[in-house]
C-alpha cells in the first residue's frame, strides 16, 4: 500500500517575472513591464501539476521563514500537496528571475537559497510515508539527490530531471527510470557541443550512459522516448503558446504520476505532452496547471 502517488524531493522558488520585448545582450540595460511574484522552484512546480492533476502527492523541500517561504506553502496547500515534510529555516527562500519575452519564451536565474541547505540527513529524516514514484531535480544538491536514490524503497521507480544540467554519478544515472531531458540538458550531459539534431541519436546516446529509460522533451513537437525496447516519438497537440515558465515541470509531473499508475513509458509521455500543453497557454507557472478535465478538453 502505497501512501502517496508522487512524492517530489526537490526546490520551493519565488518566481519574480518581468515581462520584456527581447531579452538584454551582455551589458546591456532593457524595459520591462509590471513585476509579478509567482510561486515556483522545479519541486514545487511537479508536486502542484501533479496534486492538480489528481494524484496524491507529497514535497520534500526546504524555504525560509519569510513571505515568499509562506507564499509557496499557501500555493502548495491550496492544490492538495501534503506539505508535512516542507522544512522551513537555514536561509531565505530560494528566488528565480524569469524574463519572457512576447513568443513566450523565458530566460531564468535561480539563487537557491535554502534549497541548497535541503540536506542528505533531510532525506533520511523527512520522507514521509511511501511513495510509487520520486522525482527530483537538480536545484537541490547534488549529493542530497545520490541520497534519495540511496534511500529507495524496493519497487518504488525514480523519475530524474537534471535541471540545471551537470554530470550525474553512475549511481543516479543507473536509478533513473526515466532521464527526463531537453535539448539543452542532453547535450550538457552528453559533453558534446554540437550533438547533431536527431533526438533519437541523442537519447540512445544518453540511455548508454546508465538510465533504465530516457524523455527527451521537444516543446510544441512533443516529445521521444527510448529504453531497451527502442526509441520511439510521441507527438504533442497544437495550442497557441502564451508562456513557457514551468512547462516541463508540468510534463515531468504528468509522465512520473502516469509511470506509477502502469501506463508504459510512450502512453505516459504523450499525456504528459498535452499537460505541459495545456500550461504553455497561461501564464506563470503553478497557476498555469490544468486540471485533468483540463487536459481532456484539449483532445475533444
Amino acid at each position: 500500500m502505497y501512501d502517496y502517488d508522487l512524492l517530489v524531493v526537490g526546490s520551493a522558488n519565488a518566481d519574480l517575472v518581468v515581462g520584456v520585448e527581447r531579452r538584454p545582450g551582455a551589458g546591456e540595460t532593457v524595459l520591462g513591464g509590471d513585476l509579478a511574484v509567482h510561486p515556483g522552484g522545479k519541486g514545487a512546480n511537479q508536486a502542484v501539476a501533479a496534486a492538480r492533476l489528481g494524484a496524491r502527492t507529497a514535497l520534500l523541500a526546504r524555504v525560509g521563514d519569510d513571505g515568499h517561504g509562506r507564499l509557496l506553502l499557501d500555493s502548495l496547500g491550496s492544490a492538495g500537496v501534503d506539505t508535512s515534510a516542507v522544512l522551513t529555516g537555514g536561509a531565505p527562500t530560494g528566488v528565480a528571475l524569469i524574463t519572457v519575452d512576447p513568443s513566450g519564451d523565458n530566460s531564468i536565474v535561480v539563487s537557491p537559497g535554502a534549497n541548497a541547505r535541503l540536506t542528505e540527513d533531510d532525506v533520511r529524516a523527512a520522507v514521509p510515508g511511501a511513495a510509487r514514484v520520486v522525482s527530483a531535480q537538480l536545484e537541490i544538491p547534488l549529493e542530497t539527490v545520490a541520497a534519495v536514490v540511496r534511500a529507495l524503497p524496493e519497487g518504488t521507480r525514480f523519475v530524474l530531471n537534471p535541471s540545471p544540467p551537470r554530470p550525474l554519478p553512475a549511481e543516479v544515472l543507473a536509478a533513473c527510470d526515466p532521464l527526463v531531458v531537453n535539448e539543452h540538458e542532453a547535450r550538457v550531459l552528453l559533453d558534446d557541443a554540437d550533438p547533431g539534431d536527431d533526438p533519437a541519436d541523442w537519447a540512445r546516446r544518453l540511455l548508454a550512459l546508465g538510465p533504465r529509460s530516457v524523455v527527451v522533451t521537444l516543446g510544441a513537437k512533443g516529445a521521444l522516448v527510448c529504453d531497451a525496447s527502442g526509441a520511439r516519438a510521441v507527438p504533442s497537440v497544437a495550442v497557441a503558446a502564451v508562456d513557457t515558465t514551468g512547462a516541463g515541470d508540468a510534463f515531468t509531473a504528468a509522465l512520473a504520476w502516469r509511470l506509477g499508475a502502469g501506463e508504459e513509458l510512450a502512453e505516459a509521455a504523450a499525456y504528459a505532452a498535452r499537460v505541459g500543453a495545456a500550461a504553455v497557454t497561461r501564464r506563470g507557472a503553478q497557476e498555469s496547471y490544468p486540471t485533468g478535465a483540463e487536459v481532456a478538453a484539449l483532445d475533444a
